[in-house]
């Protein structure tokens, strides 16, 4: 037990300032707060993907989401470390530095909100078109729909998206770790692989499953739990409960 705790790679796993639980704290830093950010971008253009198309709850001219789709098809299509070098500019505009931590975050948004937005465009979609067709017919506005309507309904999907963007981010955190980020990713690369510490290597990967299963399983049971949409059984019930919510919400012409 003594020699293993003398042991270099040992020590170097529970230093305070660089070690294993410090690693932890950057990646789940880095992690949250750039899926946090990605989603207050993707969320919205996710649901305008859908509800600004010819036919949708507020069309928008076809040239706007024309570009929208470019956009969001050309962001996806570049590798994150590529991605990742090509933001170096703005991350040193908007943070002063291109290394770190907190300058990983801005690659990091970039590349996951795009994603973030096929995510939430695919689990809109799934929501059954007679409940917005009801909701239309009893004068809802296009934000009460969204609001009251689409988001409810596509609300288990979402969660399940939510849990395999935030899987992504952390996997891209710690490729990040490869060109000055830092984290689980930067100790294993750094330490483990280029000094050849292999315990620390093989402890950083070990974390990241771990941590990987862990949001996994807590995203899937949320998911399953939340997951009151309406089925082909349920369809009339279903129909009704959304009826009656609309109705009692005042602001929704007709409802007086």
């Amino acid at each position: 037990m003594h020699e293993l705790l003398n042991n270099p790679e040992v020590q170097r796993l529970l230093a305070p300032d660089t070690g294993l639980l410090f690693a932890v704290w950057e990646t789940m830093y880095m992690t949250v707060l750039s899926t946090l950010f990605a989603y207050v971008i993707g969320l919205p253009l996710g649901v305008l993907m859908v509800a600004g198309e010819e036919g949708g709850v507020m069309p928008l001219p076809r040239p706007v989401m024309t570009v929208l789709n470019f956009i969001i098809n050309i962001l996806r299509s570049v590798p994150f470390l590529i991605l990742m070098v090509l933001v170096i500019p703005l991350s040193r505009l908007i943070i002063g530095t291109s290394i770190g931590t907190v300058a990983t975050i801005i690659p990091l948004i970039v590349a996951a909100f795009p994603f973030v937005a096929r995510l939430v465009e695919a689990s809109i979609r799934e929501v059954d078109k007679g409940v917005v067709e009801a909701a239309q017919s009893m004068g809802c506005s296009p934000f009460q729909i969204i609001s009251k309507v689409i988001i409810p309904e596509s609300r288990p999907s979402l969660i399940s998206g939510f849990t395999t963007a935030f899987i992504t981010i952390l996997s891209y955190g710690a490729m990040a770790g490869a060109i000055g980020g830092g984290g689980l990713g930067s100790m294993a690369l750094n330490l483990g692989y280029q000094r050849r510490m292999y315990i620390v290597l093989y402890v950083a990967v070990i974390v990241l499953v771990v941590l990987v299963q862990i949001f996994q399983s807590v995203g899937t049971r949320m998911a399953v739990r939340l997951d009151k949409r309406i089925t082909p059984k349920g369809k009339k019930r279903g129909l009704k409960e959304a009826g009656k919510k609309i109705k009692n919400d005042r602001r929704i012409p007709g409802a007086m």
